[in-house]
């Protein structure tokens, strides 16, 4: 059985996300979908239960995807899996350095081997930080991201965890200073 891992934060979880694993359920016997605590990023605004628990109803209708979600090394992962590839997708260009060295180093480390896919250019633009960032003051986010997830981000930042509150979508855009989707 060939089994391809799409490991990732998904911190939330957006339609570029679920767009590979869509394509990548055709090219595997199973995907498996990874949930990891990334600790080079800042403080996670979902933990890895809420996570997953949105991963697994956003991909309920692929009978081939399996939802994981866990703290410990990538290629630990792709072998408790018994991962045939590990899947990851491409924005831009700029992706491609990053995700290059990463797939080195998993080869290295376990032999497995890195398939990227191309993210669709609807979604290339599509970046979780972003997201994260319009929908904190405000912003409309259901159309960058699952109707189940647009919801968990409405309620998060509703109770007042992340900042909702301190202004209103037009009051600055996502990106850093202002720049990129009002």
């Amino acid at each position: 059985m060939k089994v391809g891992l799409f490991p990732g934060s998904f911190d939330p979880f957006h339609n570029g996300h679920l767009e590979i694993v869509e394509r990548a359920s055709r090219l595997f016997d199973e995907v498996v979908v990874a949930a990891l605590r990334n600790p080079q990023k800042s403080t996670a605004l979902f933990d890895l239960d809420e996570r997953k628990a949105m991963l697994e109803e956003v991909v309920a209708h692929l009978p081939a995807a399996r939802i994981v979600s866990v703290s410990t090394l990538l290629v630990n992962v792709a072998r408790d899996v018994g991962a045939s590839a590990i899947v990851r997708g491409l924005r831009a260009v700029s992706d491609f350095e990053t995700e290059m060295q990463m797939a080195q180093m998993n080869h290295h480390l376990s032999g497995i081997e890195t398939i990227f896919i191309p993210t669709s250019p609807k979604y290339s633009f599509i970046h979780s930080k972003l997201v994260r960032e319009v929908a904190q003051f405000g912003g409309d986010v259901s159309a960058f991201v699952p109707k189940v997830v647009a919801e968990h981000l409405a309620a998060k930042f509703e109770a007042g965890q992340g900042g909702a509150g301190q202004g209103g979508a037009g009051q600055r855009g996502a990106g850093q200073g202002g720049k990129g989707a009002q």
